[in-house]
């Protein structure tokens, strides 16, 4: 690299000015490993260079157009926590309700009930609150009941009731609706019911109790009737030490498909609250409209056989 001679050129020397030496025309940056862009107001920039901007950690989205590190914008990104242990929702299913799209990925569910203070203190009967989680720990709904002081506190197990499961933006994706009827083979013109909407007001099945003198059955139909699955319970549905299986069978009774599970929760939470534990396994190739139905299935086991009247054995 040639300088030009001193008092001709562009270069002010330390024997010429009081200057230090700036770039002139055509002066690109050096080839030195890590060395960056001129300051700002740092000589003329070089025809040919692009600043990348630099963006602060957890301001806004990647740069677009920019290979290697900047590989877009970032999508699903987690804030705080990772998504606060929710599930992420699958995009792009077409002709699935809103919110089931969830359900496309999933073959088991694990129902929690939530403990409450206050009815395992004095027996006074509360709203059930559950929470709904996949395989991994991830929480894919939230579910709550809604029912009035009198019947929950008079009614006990038989009480009618609404639940609503909402997805972690709290928006109702299913409403299940129980209405007020009898749990006796003595009466097999009045059995058990839940009726299950989604979204809330567009019906996608139905589940209802058989008659039956030993062991619970129920038919799992669709929006339009059709028997869809079955579900067979045990003939001692007491929780000892064990777990307690529904198995589901297919829709003529003949295979088994999967299985509703009240799982041994701990002798102390057996014994003094009706909090219970569930499992839920099906096909991953079910209707997703049936995989809700199944849950409202669940649902509605809990309520017949392991709701406790205040709490009582």
């Amino acid at each position: 690299m040639s300088y030009p001679q001193p008092n001709q050129g562009q270069y002010p020397t330390p024997y010429n000015g009081n200057n230090p030496p700036a770039p002139g025309q055509g002066y690109g940056p050096p080839s030195a490993p890590g060395y960056g862009p001129p300051p700002p107001g740092y000589g003329h920039q070089p025809q040919g260079f692009q600043h990348v901007p630099q963006y602060p950690p957890g301001q806004g989205q990647y740069p677009p157009g920019h290979g290697g590190h900047y590989g877009g914008p970032v999508t699903n990104q987690p804030m705080g926590q990772p998504n606060g242990g929710w599930m992420n929702m699958p995009q792009g299913i077409p002709s699935c309700p809103p919110g089931l799209e969830y359900l496309t990925m999933i073959d088991q569910l694990l129902v929690h009930q939530k403990v409450e203070i206050l009815e395992a203190l004095t027996g006074f009967e509360t709203k059930n609150k559950f929470t709904v989680k996949n395989s991994l720990g991830q929480k894919v709904y939230y579910a709550v009941e809604d029912s009035d002081c009198l019947t929950r506190n008079c009614c006990g197990p038989l009480r009618p009731f609404d639940m609503k499961i909402l997805d972690n933006y709290s928006h109702e994706v299913i409403h299940l609706q129980r209405p007020l009827a009898c749990d006796s083979c003595c009466f097999p013109c009045c059995l058990q019911s839940m009726e299950v909407s989604s979204p809330p007001g567009t019906i996608v099945g139905t589940v209802e109790q058989e008659w039956s003198i030993f062991c619970p059955t129920f038919a799992i139909k669709n929006s339009s009737g059709d028997t869809v699955l079955r579900i067979e319970g045990p003939l001692c549905t007491w929780s000892i030490c064990g777990d307690v299986e529904f198995k589901i069978m297919s829709g003529d009774g003949n295979v088994q498909v999967g299985k509703i599970s009240k799982q041994w929760s701990g002798l102390v939470r057996e014994m003094f609250t009706d909090t219970d534990y569930f499992g839920i396994t099906f096909p991953m190739d079910l209707d997703v409209k049936m995989k809700a139905v199944m849950l409202g299935a669940c649902f509605l086991i809990d309520a017949m056989f392991f709701e406790k009247s205040g709490n009582q054995n």
